[in-house]
C-alpha cells in the first residue's frame, strides 16, 4: 500500500547564506570613488573603483553622493556582478544611501540596479548600516561621521533612526596644499555645532557626550581624527575596517531578513525590512 504524496512542508526559515541554495543576496554600497559589494556565497567583499569601465577615458557615474549617469552606473554593476550571479536567479538587493539621499537618488539607484534583475530592492541609510555593522547600542543617541572621498556626512541617530543629518561636498580626495585635513575636520565641527544649536531636546548633546563613530577612508587619517577629538572635546572612534563598514552593516540587515522566522520566501523579505530603513 502506498501513501499518496502530498506537498512537501515548507521550512519556517531559510538557511543562512551561503548555505542557502535557493536564493541570492547582494548588499551594495555605491560610493563616489569606490563601490563595495557583499555577495552571498563569497567570503570577501568586492571592492572596485566607481567607473563606467576601467582604463583611460573612464567616467565616474556617481559624483559627490549623486548618481549623474544612471545607465553608466548600470553598466558598472553589470561588469562587476553580471558574471557572478546565477544565470536564472533573481537576487534580493539592499542598497546603502547617503543620509540626505532624496527620493531622486533612490529612484536612480533602483533604476541602475534593475540590470541585476532583482526580486526585491531595499534601501538603508549609510549611518544606520554603520551602526548595525558595529553592533552599536541604538537605544541611545548616536553620532556617525562619514569621511568619504568626495562627501563628508554627519548623522544623528535616535532609536535607530536618522533624526538629523548634514553634509558637505568635501572629502579626502580634495586634500592638497590648498585643502589641508584640518578643513575637513573644521567642516565636521561646524555641522555638529549647528546640530547642537538646532536640537530642541538633548539628543545631539547626549550623542556628543557619548562620542562619535568615524567611518569612511578619512577615518584612517590620524590628523583628521585627532583634530576632531580635540575640537569636539569628545572621544572619536574609527570603526574597524571603516571603508567597508556600511556594506557590512547592509549585509547583516539582509541576512537578518533572509533568515527571519516569518520569511517563507525571499519575496517576503519586505515584511521584515521596510523599503527605507
Amino acid at each position: 500500500m502506498t501513501t499518496p504524496s502530498g506537498p512537501r512542508p515548507t521550512s519556517a526559515r531559510h538557511r543562512p547564506w551561503p548555505w542557502c541554495r535557493h536564493c541570492c543576496g547582494i548588499a551594495l554600497d555605491l560610493g563616489s570613488a569606490r563601490t563595495r559589494v557583499w555577495l552571498s556565497g563569497r567570503r570577501t567583499i568586492i571592492d572596485m573603483p566607481t567607473v563606467t569601465f576601467p582604463g583611460v577615458g573612464s567616467v565616474c557615474p556617481i559624483q559627490r553622493g549623486c548618481i549623474v549617469d544612471t545607465p553608466g552606473t548600470a553598466r558598472m554593476l553589470n561588469r562587476m556582478l553580471g558574471h557572478r550571479l546565477p544565470r536564472f536567479g533573481r537576487p534580493v538587493v539592499i542598497l546603502t544611501t547617503p543620509v540626505l539621499g532624496a527620493l531622486a537618488y533612490r529612484t536612480e539607484a533602483r533604476a541602475a540596479v534593475e540590470i541585476l534583475r532583482p526580486r526585491t530592492v531595499l534601501t538603508v541609510s549609510t549611518a544606520r548600516a554603520v551602526a548595525v555593522a558595529v553592533d552599536a547600542d541604538l537605544t541611545r543617541p548616536l553620532l556617525v561621521v562619514d569621511l568619504g572621498a568626495h562627501l563628508t556626512e554627519v548623522a544623528l541617530l535616535a532609536d535607530g533612526a536618522v533624526v538629523d543629518a548634514r553634509h558637505t561636498a568635501l572629502g579626502t580626495s580634495d586634500l592638497d596644499r590648498l585643502t589641508p585635513p584640518a578643513q575637513i575636520a573644521d567642516a565636521v565641527v561646524a555641522m555638529v555645532t549647528t546640530m547642537l544649536e538646532e536640537d530642541p531636546g538633548s539628543q545631539a548633546l547626549d550623542a556628543l557626550r557619548r562620542g562619535a563613530l568615524l567611518v569612511g577612508g578619512g577615518a584612517l587619517r590620524p590628523e583628521i581624527t585627532y583634530r576632531l577629538a580635540r575640537r569636539l572635546d569628545t572621544p572619536v572612534q574609527p570603526v574597524p575596517a571603516p571603508q567597508t563598514a556600511a556594506v557590512r552593516g547592509a549585509a547583516k540587515l539582509l541576512q537578518a531578513a533572509h533568515t527571519h522566522p516569518s520569511t517563507t520566501g525571499v519575496s517576503d523579505v519586505t515584511r521584515v525590512l521596510p523599503r527605507s530603513v
